[in-house]
């Protein structure tokens, strides 16, 4: 994982607060995760690298590798796709994008370098050039009920469906599902650093947290080195997302992802969860255990952040006779139960490309 140190260090004389290589929050994580339930807030985005992914075999490479149909990606569409590996579990989840011709694969930053190690790996001859493009990008994210209007105001661009961008000079905005107006900016340093300090004018800094509990509410799966290669992308609700073609053709794992589809095997779905209380912090993951099943794992936390309220929302892979049966707990806590919420989209509706 690659920081900008200028960017960095701008952050941290506005009053950021570091812990390990995120921004942790600016003062009160709390405040800013009730904040960002309500009001408009910005996020730096440096918890998530850049892949940048060029040259005249970029997108025959990539068609064979990820999920997705990358010839729908353009200055104007973004979208969302998995890496797999041989047995159809996810390596890894990207935003894809395209700027100046060039890819940007978004990941989360600690999956960078054995990320890029492995696609390296299946270039052989192909003219296709893999760099890491976090020291010269930087990623601002706005959300909230006026983020458009704020998004507008600044930059005169506002893209108006989810997953499109609008790519304008050294900029790039795209926006993202959610349950309120998100977006964000992908941009160089000098304009990162005037827009960072623009945009807090009218919005709320927030942490890293604050931001990825926007993507939970937004059903919205990552991955992470806890969960490479733990599910295959029906099981997060990828399909359901977009982020798989079904007529692309061969890419790694495809025979898997492509059985599970059509021969109806799929036992485990992601959903939304909330937990009142516990005693430990839910991360990315851990198990999840029903009292009928005694010692057996019924399910994964993909994600889990502090909740406005009290205790914490999370996403999590269950097997679907687990929740209908209920009564499920974290493990190492019989006391931490699961509280299943509604996802912003229905597990009935398959989105097949």
């Amino acid at each position: 994982m690659l920081v900008n140190v200028d960017w960095r260090a701008h952050l941290l004389d506005v009053g950021a607060v570091v812990q390990g290589d995120r921004i942790e929050s600016f003062g009160d994580p709390q405040q800013e995760i009730q904040a960002t339930a309500i009001t408009d807030i910005v996020a730096d985005l440096s918890s998530f690298s850049l892949i940048r992914v060029y040259g005249d075999d970029a997108t025959t490479f990539l068609q064979g590798q990820l999920t997705n149909d990358i010839r729908l990606v353009d200055e104007s569409h973004s979208q969302l796709s998995a890496y797999c590996n041989p047995k159809g579990r996810m390596l890894s989840v990207f935003r894809i994008l395209m700027q100046d011709e060039h890819y940007l694969l978004q990941l989360p930053a600690p999956l960078l370098d054995t990320t890029l190690t492995r696609l390296r790996m299946y270039l052989l001859r192909a003219d296709v050039k893999l760099v890491s493009a976090d020291e010269e990008l930087q990623r601002i994210g706005v959300a909230g009920p006026k983020a458009a209007a704020i998004i507008d105001r600044q930059l005169g661009i506002v893209p108006e469906d989810d997953m499109a961008c609008i790519a304008e000079g050294d900029l790039t905005v795209l926006r993202l599902p959610g349950i309120r107006p998100r977006f964000e900016i992908i941009t160089t340093l000098a304009t990162a650093k005037r827009l960072w300090d623009e945009l807090g004018q009218d919005c709320r800094p927030v942490g890293t947290p604050a931001w990825a509990w926007l993507d939970i509410m937004a059903g919205l799966p990552n991955v992470y080195r806890e969960t490479s290669e733990a599910f295959i992308p029906q099981m997060a609700n990828l399909e359901i997302l977009g982020g798989v073609s079904f007529g692309k053709g061969c890419y790694t794992g495809q025979e898997i992802v492509a059985r599970m589809q059509y021969l109806g095997k799929l036992k485990q779905r992601m959903y939304r969860a909330h937990v009142f209380t516990t005693q430990q912090v839910p991360r990315p993951g851990d198990a999840i255990h029903t009292p009928g099943l005694p010692g057996q794992t019924v399910g994964t936390v993909v994600d889990a952040r502090c909740s406005p309220e009290s205790g914490y929302d999370m996403l999590a892979v269950i097997y679907k006779s687990s929740i209908q049966e209920g009564s499920l707990y974290l493990s190492g806590d019989q006391e931490a139960r699961l509280s299943i919420e509604d996802l912003p989209y229905s597990l009935d509706d398959l989105v097949r490309q």
